[in-house]
């Protein structure tokens, strides 16, 4: 069956606060047929995000039936990611008119009784991203000393700050060069769009690091050379810094590529960010404790500058750190790309 996807985005359809939607809108907008959110209702997701087509922004899930949907993608992760109570009759809704529902909240909604008994009723299924299957609470074994893939991974200068987005375009650029290479997703939305994965923010703390390790060792198995592992959350956010500590040592990355939004000033505890050059150090740091490894570019998230302010903050971001910096969504990712070979092999590419 074909998806023919309804977004739910209720009064969070915008660039930073409908993340999922975001990242559905702008690598597979053929499967979108509209987004619910009635407070820009009568635009487009072009208009509201700059990206994402004609897909219409609709008032209500009735409105959105008359696009022939298959399935309902909550498209936000609020904080904490618990299914807010004014959604709950919506999803009843949703599955009384036999639409599957796609879900990257805390709350895994098949366990929910009525929700579960309602799907089975109308024939329809909830997928929760965020479930995790028993196979992947696993403490980590150390893999990493006989790995002979090169592995990558994002990190960031705060949360929800393009990491997933950096490593996706860098993904397509080695593929198009014919590189033999995978994505890892770690969360929710990465999932949604590569069709496996770990959630790691709904893992038990002890088994974060085997569990990621667990889905480098797959990949590993199934032949890729390049392995490019989706960061999460930031290792100086008050708030999810845990997860991003556990990633970082269940992935044990050759190379790392830093996303940074140059237009953040503090995170959402207001607090002030970090210096770029010494989050660098830092990042190196907990790695190189174990093995070396290299934070090689950096990728940026020029929200809010236009397309000259942006190529003026990466070139000034690279004169001070000396890294090879990039929008890799609006310019291409092939500075990233290059880095990153270039470190691998600094003599071919």
């Amino acid at each position: 069956m074909q998806r023919k996807i309804l977004i739910l985005a209720e009064g969070r359809f915008s660039p930073l606060k409908s993340k999922t939607a975001n990242a559905v809108l702008a690598y597979l907008p053929q499967e979108v047929v509209a987004v619910v959110d009635s407070t820009k209702a009568g635009l487009t997701a072009q208009q509201v995000l700059g990206y994402g087509g004609n897909v219409p922004v609709i008032r209500t899930l009735k409105d959105g039936l008359e696009f022939g949907p298959t399935h309902m993608l909550i498209g936000i992760a609020p904080a904490g990611g618990k299914l807010p109570e004014i959604w709950c009759e919506m999803l009843r809704e949703t599955l009384k008119a036999r639409l599957h529902i796609l879900s990257g909240l805390h709350t895994i909604l098949s366990d929910d009784p009525e929700f579960a008994a309602l799907a089975e009723e109308c024939g329809v299924t909830i997928t929760d991203y965020r479930k995790i299957p028993p196979e992947s609470e696993v403490i980590a074994k150390g893999t990493w000393r006989n790995r002979k893939a090169k592995v990558v991974l994002t990190v960031g200068t705060d949360c929800n700050i393009g990491k997933m987005t950096a490593l996706l375009e860098v993904y397509r650029d080695m593929l198009k060069r014919g590189l033999n290479t995978d994505f890892v997703a770690t969360g929710q939305t990465g999932m949604l769009l590569r069709g496996r994965g770990i959630a790691v923010d709904h893992v038990i703390g002890d088994y974060i690091a085997g569990c990621i390790e667990r889905e480098i060792d797959q990949s590993v198995a199934e032949g890729y050379e390049f392995i490019l592992v989706e960061g999460q959350g930031s290792l100086t956010h008050m708030g999810y810094s845990g997860v991003t500590y556990g990633l970082m040592h269940g992935t044990m990355p050759d190379a790392m590529i830093m996303c940074h939004q140059p237009t953040r000033i503090k995170d959402d505890y207001g607090l002030v960010l970090p210096d770029l050059s010494r989050l660098i150090r830092l990042h190196e740091e907990v790695i190189n404790i174990f093995r070396p490894t290299k934070v090689v570019a950096i990728g940026l998230n020029s929200v809010g500058l236009t397309d000259e302010q942006s190529k003026q903050v990466a070139k000034k971001i690279e004169d001070e750190t000396g890294l090879p910096t990039v929008d890799a969504f609006r310019f291409g990712p092939q500075k990233l790309t290059d880095a990153l070979l270039d470190f691998f092999n600094p003599n071919k590419h």
